[in-house]
Formats: structure tokens, sequence, C-alpha cells
């Protein structure tokens, strides 16, 4: 059995399976909303929660829309949403960028493997609100415990993720890259990463979520700014709407992140087709 080889589509297949991809994308997204409006209304009538405590859709739409003050609310909520997509993405790059490398690490060296893996599961166990005085000390409030936090948070899963991938890599695959002259290092460049192409993206779609929620923290512990603060300011001064409303918007933009790392995946593997082949 040789090395996977990239079977390249016609552009017609390429073209056709990008719109398949994205009416499921929307379909899905469309889907997954209803269910959480309907669990949502659903909780507020089976837990009897005050209206004053659990608002619902209509309140958030409301609020976002139909008021006179509903401009002022959308400028207000995009301005500290800009803010956490930033923070996330500085966590996400962060954090998946630290995982890549240290995977490349653990699979090819055993001892870097029995030091970086407990490292990361400890990471992975302790609370982040524990770590935060200690981040805060060494990094500073700024990008730093941004960075920190995200890619605490993306760090583990995508690890795991992308190191299980790379050791996709048959005996028989190895075997090929050495018979022809080929080093370990080929073996990594030529088969291991292309196979775990993937789960690569696996690892990216974690990873949105995750970085969202490494941002939120990061917002409320130390940085002061963004929605992650936001919520927390509202909630103490019990503007209840508004917190429901800055919850409903960052979900809504951790799903259509979620969404187009899913998009981006099937394009890319649809356009590069992974395949065994035989030599």
């Amino acid at each position: 059995m040789s090395a996977p080889v990239i079977h390249r589509t016609s552009a017609g297949q390429r073209s056709w399976s990008t719109i398949i991809a994205l009416l499921r994308g929307v379909g899905s997204l469309m889907l997954i909303i209803a269910i959480i409006g309907v669990l949502w209304v659903g909780l507020l009538q089976v837990f009897d929660v005050s209206d004053y405590v659990g608002k619902n859709p209509a309140d958030v739409w409301e609020y976002l829309f139909t008021t006179p003050e509903a401009a002022e609310h959308r400028a207000d909520i995009a301005s500290l949403l800009a803010v956490t997509l930033r923070d996330a993405a500085v966590g996400f790059v962060a954090g998946l960028l630290a995982a890549s490398a240290l995977a490349t690490a653990v699979v090819t060296s055993r001892v870097v493997e029995a030091g970086v893996m407990p490292i990361a599961l400890i990471l992975r166990s302790v609370p982040l609100i524990a770590l935060a005085p200690i981040i805060i000390l060494l990094v500073g409030r700024g990008v730093g415990v941004v960075a920190t936090m995200g890619g605490i948070v993306v760090l583990f899963p995508a690890l795991v993720t992308i190191v299980f991938g790379l050791r996709s890599v048959t005996d028989q695959m190895r075997d090929v890259v050495f018979v022809y002259g080929g080093s370990n290092l080929d073996v990594l460049l030529k088969v291991a990463i292309p196979s775990a192409l993937p789960a690569v993206f696996s690892a990216i779609r974690i990873s949105v979520p995750g970085a969202f929620t490494g941002a939120l923290l990061a917002e409320w512990l130390a940085t002061g700014e963004g929605i992650g603060y936001a919520v927390v300011s509202a909630a103490n001064r019990s503007q209840n709407t508004r917190v429901w409303a800055l919850v409903v918007v960052v979900t809504i933009a951790s799903l259509l992140l979620y969404m187009v790392a899913q998009l981006v995946e099937r394009i890319v593997l649809d356009r590069f087709a992974m395949a065994a082949g035989t030599a």
C-alpha cells in the first residue's frame, strides 16, 4: 500500500458539492436555532421562571428590533461582539498553532509526548478561573491574557485530535517512504500531514466554540471588555433583557462560525479528496 494520493475533482463537481454543502449548512443552522428556541421557551415554562428574570425570544427580538432604542442596542452589542470576535480569533490562532506544533513534536518523540501530554491534561483539568490570577500576573491584562486563556481552552482537544490524525499513518505507508529513500521527515510531510487533514479540520471545528469560551472568560476575568464583561455588568445591574440579548448574539455568532468552518472543511476535502492508492 502506498502513501495517500490526491484526486482532484472536476470544476462542475466542486461547484455542485459547494452548493450542496452550503444548503446543508444553512438548513442545519436553522434547525439548531429552532431547537434552541423550543428548548428555551420550554425550559422557562417547566421551571416557572419569572418574567423579570427569564426573557423569551420575543423579548429579545423586541429589545433588538422593535423598541425605539433598538438601533442603539444593536450598535452597542455589535461593538461588543467585534471585540469578542477579535479576542476569540486571538485565542483560536494561539491555541491551534500551539496544538499543531506540540502534536508534531509528540508524534516524532516519545520523550516529548511523556512531558507534553500530562501538562496539557493538567491545564485542561484545572478551572481557568483558578489560573486567571497567575496568568494575569505573568502576562498582564492585554492581548497576552486573551491569547493565553483562549489558547488553554483550545489547546487540549485540538492537540488530541491532531495527534490522532498524524498517527493514522500505517506501517505499510511508512515502509514505502523508507524504501524510496525517504526519512522520518518525509513521512511526516508527505504522508502524515496529508492524512491528518480531516483531523485538522475536526480540531478547527472543535476549537471555534472553545475560542469563544476562552474569549468570554478572559473578558470577564481580565480585560473588562467585550461581551464577556458586558454580560456580568448587565446582570449586576439587573438589565436582564440585555443579558439574554448578549447571550443570544454571541451564541448565534459561534454557530455561524462553526458552520463556516464546516463548509470550508467540506470544500477543501472535496477539492483535494484523500484516498489510499496502490503504488
